[in-house]
């Protein structure tokens, strides 16, 4: 096999999120009638550099990825190479997930509610890791992205365990602690970690029992940040997308509703009770 072969190999759009991004970024240049030293002298990187991002030898980094789009015209698009570059690097992140996380390293207050299963932010990394090679064997993610997930959360878990932690309040649905993600061991861990959550100084845990039926406001999943300001975030996700909001208009009714969830949800010592029982 002649070397022709092997960097067309190199360039198969297919082969990796990288060959995808490269390729892309050799057809815009090429379709503008530019070299290689044409665009590296409008990024200031090297030709070099411009060559192996395009045969995917090198991956793009985020500010490669904003002059890239400066250069094409490309920044603030739905296939702007910055958000190519997010994809690939958080996985299948939805659209607003890294945006919210920012807000979630520095907020004050954090309240989750979740279904089905345990919150990102109290899971094993032996949990997640089931979850996340779940989606691999169904085809929605890569192996690296998979990787990439667990280790996206394991970071954001780190931001929690700072000197001055924040206030968590956190509602499970009682779905989050009957599914059995990973097996037993995996669930046994899972189940002696949020006991161990609820005993921390700033936390409050808390159980939505399926008695509770039509009484339970919300059918998704929902974040409520409050910042350092006072002001607040939300951030909901269905399956397609996610959303940030900070318009207190529709922030503060999802608020009263967390409000209205707790009340109906079980004690601290009834949902621990709940959960070592399980």
């Amino acid at each position: 096999m002649g070397d022709g072969m092997v960097n067309r190999k190199e360039l198969d759009p297919e082969s990796s999120a990288e060959a995808a991004y490269g390729a892309r970024m050799r057809r815009l240049r090429e379709g503008r009638g530019w070299n290689q030293e044409d665009l590296a002298g409008m990024l200031a990187y090297s030709s070099q550099h411009i060559s192996a991002v395009e045969t995917g030898r090198k991956p793009p980094t985020l500010p490669f990825s904003c002059k890239i789009d400066l250069a094409f015209g490309t920044a603030g698009t739905a296939d702007s190479f910055e958000r190519e570059w997010r994809d690939m690097r958080f996985g299948v992140l939805l659209e607003g997930f890294p945006e919210y996380v920012g807000y979630e390293g520095r907020a004050v207050e954090i309240r989750l509610f979740q279904i089905g299963i345990v919150p990102g932010l109290l899971q094993t990394p032996e949990y997640a890791r089931a979850l996340a090679d779940a989606d691999v064997w169904r085809g929605s993610i890569t192996p690296e992205q998979a990787d990439e997930r667990v280790s996206f959360l394991a970071q954001r878990q780190k931001v929690l365990a700072r000197a001055r932690p924040p206030m968590m309040l956190v509602v499970m649905d009682e779905s989050c602690i009957r599914r059995p993600i990973g097996g037993p061991k995996v669930m046994d861990s899972q189940i002696r970690k949020l006991v161990e959550f609820a005993a921390l100084p700033h936390t409050v845990l808390q159980v939505a029992p399926f008695g509770i039926g039509e009484r339970r406001p919300f059918n998704l999943p929902v974040n409520l940040l409050t910042l350092p300001d006072r002001s607040m975030v939300a951030y909901a996700e269905s399956h397609a997308q996610g959303h940030v909001d900070r318009e207190s208009t529709s922030v503060l009714p999802l608020l009263t509703a967390y409000h209205q969830l707790q009340a109906e949800a079980l004690s601290q010592a009834a949902s621990v009770a709940m959960i070592e029982q399980v």
